[in-house]
């Protein structure tokens, strides 16, 4: 009976670095794919998509014949990005970058490479700052990411201040931006979270051409007014009649917690104080404790 056959392997890098000379060069390749919105060239080997992700398999289909077919237009994936998909799929490698591994990130769960999405994740974490926190904030969300969503709440909540200055912040959408005003741990005064929703809702009310108020109704139920002293109040009051941002009922309820001197004295007010939260004189007789 003959003895089952062994499997030896070759050196891994020649192999890697063979196929890497084929990354984006006509020799060979019969299909080409006309990139982002600078429609880039980028040459490729069908049968090596196909082989190496379903979503190539699908887009690209038997082969029609001897000639290079028509190229295949994909306006909305950045080149670079589109690039890094490419080398991990023709060397199960590859070189990421903090500018643009958000974008990697994004086609590799779009195009069902959870290999490549996980490298992503693992890189993103590695480079968190205060400047790209936002904008993985905002991946996470859209595709639901569940643990990097926790990691850029987590950073943001220790990182409030500079992040809430970023343009990353003002670009969140409405489930992003909750999802952080619903945290009791923003290291931030709720008067400075009111003025960084209202930045928020005029960048989007200019860019979707809505009234601001509109913008923001999905967000400022979670400010927790109550926590601002009378003066303040007021003062959000005034600003309020001159530019709508929060509804007049959300107001009443935080000055029926002032006249009531009780937390709980307004149904869907929330009061509990953040990390952040500078004390005032009213919030001895709210009994507010922390998170």
């Amino acid at each position: 009976m003959e003895t089952p056959g062994l499997v030896v392997h070759g050196k891994a890098a020649p192999f890697s670095t063979a196929l890497r000379s084929l990354l984006n060069n006509p020799q060979y390749s019969d299909v080409c794919f006309v990139v982002g919105q600078e429609r880039q060239e980028v040459f490729a080997h069908r049968c090596l998509l196909a082989c190496r992700c379903n979503f190539f398999q699908r887009l690209l289909g038997p082969k029609l014949g001897p000639e290079m077919p028509s190229p295949v237009v994909l306006s909305t994936v950045p080149a670079e990005a589109f690039l890094a998909v490419l080398e991990f799929l023709y060397t199960n490698s590859v070189r990421l970058h903090r500018h643009s591994v958000l974008e990697v990130l994004t086609t590799a769960v779009e195009y069902g490479l959870e290999e490549l999405r996980e490298l992503c994740l693992e890189f993103v974490v590695k480079v968190l700052d205060v400047e790209l926190v936002c904008e993985a904030l905002q991946v996470a969300v859209t595709f639901g990411l569940g643990p990097l969503q926790e990691r850029c709440i987590a950073f943001i909540e220790a990182h409030s201040q500079e992040a809430l200055r970023t343009r990353g912040f003002l670009e969140l959408s409405a489930p992003a931006l909750l999802s952080l005003l619903r945290s009791d741990k923003l290291r931030v005064d709720e008067a400075e979270l009111v003025l960084a929703a209202r930045s928020w809702a005029r960048v989007g009310a200019a860019v979707l051409e809505r009234p601001v108020a509109e913008v923001a109704a999905p967000v400022v139920r979670e400010l927790r007014l109550a926590l601002l002293a009378p003066a303040e109040l007021s003062a959000l009051e005034e600003q309020n009649q001159r530019e709508p941002l929060i509804p007049v009922e959300q107001i009443v309820e935080a000055w029926k917690c002032h006249a009531l001197r009780r937390g709980d004295a307004a149904q869907g007010a929330p009061c509990r104080r953040r990390r952040g939260t500078l004390p005032r004189e009213h919030h001895c007789f709210l009994d507010l404790p922390f998170k």
